[in-house]
């Protein structure tokens, strides 16, 4: 049997106000709404159970929404209570994931809508290869610290051939 490439379906947030980071990403990105912000409960239904199998026993309850971006890619929120903001939310050097990243051609429009809205941006947009590449790059940081990565071009374009 063939290995073949897999799609990717979602990524998880965790935000300290599931209201506003849905008013954020849909705001700044233009994502939509696939399930509008609910309780979650540890209780026997089925979202509870696989709440259960996933997070334990030791919870009460959570909330949750679901958006998707244009390309269909899932974004899944979860507001815990007694949430934490990490003292550094950018540990790089730590195994795990560290950012995600969007796609905009107007890298710098972006980051300006990103800021209007309470984001930060952590570095200066970056051309690295110019007269090459035309690709560019920047971090940013959402209202909520989830540190992310915007690129002007895709993935492929910016890592073929010559990239480094």
């Amino acid at each position: 049997m063939l290995t073949y490439p897999r799609s990717f379906s979602h990524i998880g947030l965790s935000v300290p106000n599931l209201e506003e980071a849905v008013k954020f990403y849909t705001d700044v990105f233009g994502w939509y709404v696939i399930m509008e912000p609910s309780d979650v409960k540890n209780d026997d239904t089925p979202i509870g159970q696989m709440c259960r199998d996933v997070f334990g026993n030791d919870w009460e309850k959570f909330r949750i929404a679901h958006l998707s971006t244009g390309d269909r890619i899932g974004i899944e929120m979860f507001e815990f209570p007694e949430n934490e903001q990490p003292e550094n939310n950018f540990e790089y050097w730590k195994t795990g994931i560290f950012h995600f990243c969007i796609q905009d051609p107007d890298i710098e429009g972006i980051v300006e809508k990103i800021k209007q809205h309470g984001g930060k941006q952590r570095m200066p947009i970056r051309e690295y290869y110019p007269g090459e590449k035309p690709f560019k790059m920047v971090y940013v940081e959402d209202p909520f610290g989830n540190i992310f990565e915007i690129y002007t071009h895709s993935y492929e374009l910016t890592y073929s051939e010559g990239a480094y």
